[in-house]
């Protein structure tokens, strides 16, 4: 059977693209991913499978990726450059790629200090952007680093993170830059609250040209709860929760704050979808896989296309 990416697919045929993800288990239970894989069936294009996450040990992306394909979905593989070398690198590219895996998102990796085993020595023998450029030489120029020959190159459909909302927003926009020009296919976000700062961004990356040379996925997160919007304003780096968004969280009873956050994400969705730029979204319901229907169907996302290898 041959395999191929059904968010390239959908990305090539002018399609408005929608992913998500799934968070491997800690521990070695294929029904864990099952069953998170199995609430996002026809309602994604594609599945993000995180790689340790958070620094955490987890069930290895690639075995969880595996799940996943095997299931009939399309994983997205992240791969991060905190525990491998670049032999590990390439290796794993080539095994995702020979074992029908072809999305893979090139990341740099939460620090190993803010997880469950703080003194494990990171790797970061490349950093992402290496990483990009050395995954787009495998598969474009048959070339591994030092330029040894593959016999068959990887197929793979490269992705890679921006964050819009970290300082300053001249670099951000630099990042993204080098990036694409590495050779990414496409991007996804960090979750989108601030909508005047992601605007910035991209249209700073418009001016450039850069939304016409990868595809721009916008990062969405339901919010659970006030105490969430809360935590990620003030807890996670890199997140930009306006005031105003936690009030309005605040401002309805605490039973029916879910229903607040998925309408918040909806509303969200539907602005993305009209911004010049934008080519799909990447919808991260953090351990909420069951909300990812519920939204996609009430933004306008379903159905989604049929794949072209079923």
């Amino acid at each position: 059977m041959k395999y191929v990416s059904r968010l390239k697919s959908v990305l090539e045929k002018g399609g408005f693209a929608v992913t998500s993800e799934c968070g491997p288990p800690k521990g070695a239970d294929p029904q864990a991913i099952l069953k998170k894989a199995e609430l996002l069936r026809g309602k994604v294009d594609s599945v993000n499978v995180t790689d340790n996450q958070t620094g955490v040990v987890r069930l290895s992306s690639m075995a969880a990726g595996v799940l996943i394909r095997q299931a009939g979905l399309d994983p997205v593989l992240q791969m991060v450059v905190r525990d491998r070398n670049r032999i590990a690198l390439q290796s794993d590219i080539l095994g995702a790629s020979a074992i029908g895996i072809r999305n893979v998102l090139c990341l740099s990796g939460d620090h190993q200090s803010f997880g469950n085993q703080p003194d494990a020595v990171g790797v970061f023998d490349l950093d992402s952007i290496q990483f990009v450029q050395v995954v787009k030489n495998m598969r474009d120029e048959r070339v591994v680093i030092g330029g040894d020959t593959l016999g068959q190159p990887p197929d793979m459909f490269i992705g890679a993170a921006a964050n819009p909302f970290a300082d300053p927003l001249d670099f951000r926009v630099v990042r993204l830059a080098k990036k694409i020009n590495a050779g990414a296919d496409f991007i996804q976000t960090q979750c989108i609250f601030n909508f005047e700062r992601f605007d910035k961004w991209l249209s700073a990356a418009r001016d450039r040209g850069l939304t016409e040379k990868a595809c721009i996925l916008g990062g969405v997160t339901p919010l659970k709860s006030a105490g969430m919007a809360r935590y990620m304003k003030t807890k996670v780096s890199g997140i930009d929760v306006p005031d105003e968004l936690i009030r309005r969280m605040e401002c309805v009873s605490k039973d029916r704050q879910r229903e607040e956050g998925i309408r918040i994400c909806v509303e969200t969705i539907e602005r993305l979808k009209q911004t010049p730029g934008i080519r799909g979204v990447h919808i991260m319901a953090i351990e909420w896989e069951e909300a990812v229907g519920e939204i996609a169907q009430r933004a306008g996302l379903l159905p989604r296309p049929v794949p072209d290898d079923q």
